[in-house]
């Protein structure tokens, strides 16, 4: 719908209430979610030339940025890239080196019953050289990057190789994954290779790669520029604060990335609905969920590059564990009535068996003179008298899987857990077992931070009259006009005197 140019969106006393298509047709709603990726205003460009489009034979959307931007919305652009796409067929492998995927019990699914049913296929990793370089240099006088044409704000953590060779002059060669595009297909993706050069740039550079000397091409890569919305104009939620029931997910908002697309997607989704009917809010915490944090820093700090979700963002990463994501957030879904009955009753009964491990370990009791020659075997300090299966488990050496070799009531104990969950469960015992003070102790500064957190702050002070706080706090609270305390306290250039001050107005 989105590609269609002459698509607006109908919107009457600051709410959204449908979407007209060119064809006059028009869709009454109560909520709109707005998830144009890169094809508002859309530019690709390879060389010199320049093709309006989303992506490769998907024509560009125009109209919606014009009419969101005549409503008040700050409105930018910016630039990401994609790299050449090959056929495996012309790939000689024998000149890379494999790199298997994961195969252990891990899956995206903590539902017992869903399993693998993909072909596991391997990744190849290939190198540039000199002979690369040169290639790339001679062409950057081509490239838009580098000749003017693009001005957009681009990616700082997956630049281009041309970005790469002026970045890192120094380097030699650089690694480049080749990974299958599906379970069946010969295309491959260049990963690391991204690139705007021209077309026969890019395959004469590519082709001095050893692996790739004789590589055949589907499509070159491409940069392509595109419309986003500063994202400090939604709130938590993912709405508008200039239009009430339009909500923004993914690319529009500044992020890079499909792990981040989909995140925002499933917020702003489920906020759709909850706006509809007239239902609070669903919003994650930075201690609650990655995709808090992402949607955080976006509202509250804005982009000036594209935005990815890494983990060293995060102050609470040791609470955010994937072993527990099933713990943390299926309560969640369950009250909203996206998680059924089934699925949290199996978490609850995880979550049971997993406590009854850790309980048993704490409770047996292991004799030294019984597992010392098992320690020894192993070449490990022996007990000096018996601990708790608890205390030896700390050791960072020993893991409860390896114990059951040497204690058996552990084995019988482990064996009688769900079969299909086993290492599952096991899994997250062990890592409450291992690290539970520092687990104790970051959740004693997520609580510490979380009573700011209820502190509501929105609509309860005009911020142009405080004279006691900065300039630059006064303008930053006013453009961002944070939900509460604690997200004021995280807007760059407001200082902890600032907050202060914001508490004793709130009568704190």
């Amino acid at each position: 719908m989105w590609q269609d140019s002459a698509t607006s969106l109908v919107i009457e006393e600051g709410r959204v209430c449908g979407v007209k298509t060119a064809m006059g047709v028009s869709f009454k709603c109560k909520s709109v979610v707005l998830t144009a990726g890169t094809f508002l205003n859309g530019l690709m460009h390879i060389g010199r030339v320049q093709i309006g489009g989303g992506r490769v034979s998907e024509p560009a959307s125009h109209g919606i940025s014009e009419q969101l931007r005549d409503l008040g919305f700050k409105v930018d652009r910016m630039k990401t890239g994609t790299p050449v796409r090959i056929d495996g067929r012309t790939i000689d492998f024998a000149k890379s080196i494999r790199q298997d995927g994961e195969d252990d019990y891990h899956k995206f699914s903590y539902l017992p019953s869903v399993c693998r049913t993909l072909k596991q296929r391997p990744c190849w990793i290939v190198y540039t050289n000199e002979e690369v370089h040169d290639v790339l240099r001679e062409g950057l006088p081509e490239s838009p990057l580098y000749n003017g044409q693009i001005k957009s704000i681009g990616p700082r953590y997956c630049p281009s190789i041309e970005t790469k060779i002026v970045t890192f002059a120094d380097k030699n060669q650089h690694q480049l994954f080749l990974e299958p595009e599906g379970e069946t297909t010969e295309e491959y993706y260049l990963n690391g290779f991204s690139s705007s050069l021209p077309l026969m740039t890019q395959v004469e550079a590519m082709q001095k790669i050893p692996a790739l000397a004789n590589a055949q091409i589907y499509r070159p890569g491409y940069a392509i520029e595109y419309d986003f919305f500063d994202p400090t104009q939604l709130r938590h939620s993912l709405e508008t604060k200039l239009v009430a029931g339009l909500f923004f997910a993914g690319q529009v908002n500044g992020t890079t990335g499909y792990e981040e697309a989909a995140g925002q997607g499933l917020i702003a989704g489920i906020n759709a609905h909850q706006s509809a009917e007239n239902k609070e809010p669903f919003v994650l915490g930075r201690d609650e969920a990655y995709i808090g944090v992402l949607i955080d820093d976006l509202v509250t700090k804005g982009v000036d590059e594209p935005y990815r979700m890494f983990t060293s963002r995060a102050e609470y990463r040791i609470l955010l564990r994937q072993d527990d994501a099933d713990m943390r957030l299926t309560p969640r879904g369950y009250s909203l009535g996206l998680a059924s009955e089934e699925r949290y009753q199996l978490m609850l009964s995880k979550r049971s068996q997993r406590d009854e491990l850790i309980a048993f370990t704490k409770e047996f009791s292991v004799k030294a003179q019984r597992i010392n020659p098992w320690l020894e075997a192993q070449g490990l300090q022996p007990l000096k008298q018996s601990v708790k299966l608890h205390d030896l488990i700390l050791r960072p050496q020993l893991t409860i899987m390896m114990l059951c070799e040497a204690i058996q009531p552990l084995k019988q104990f482990v064996d009688g857990l769900e079969e299909q969950r086993r290492e599952e469960i096991v899994e997250a015992a062990e890592i409450l077992i291992k690290y539970q003070g520092y687990i104790d102790r970051e959740k004693m500064i997520a609580d510490k931070i979380s009573r700011l957190e209820h502190i509501r702050l929105r609509g309860r002070i005009n911020y142009e009259e405080v004279k006691t706080i900065s300039t630059e706090a006064r303008q930053k609270l006013s453009k961002i006009d944070p939900e509460t305390v604690a997200q004021a306290s995280r807007i760059p250039g407001i200082s902890p005197s600032d907050i202060n001050i914001l508490l004793l107005l709130l009568g704190r």
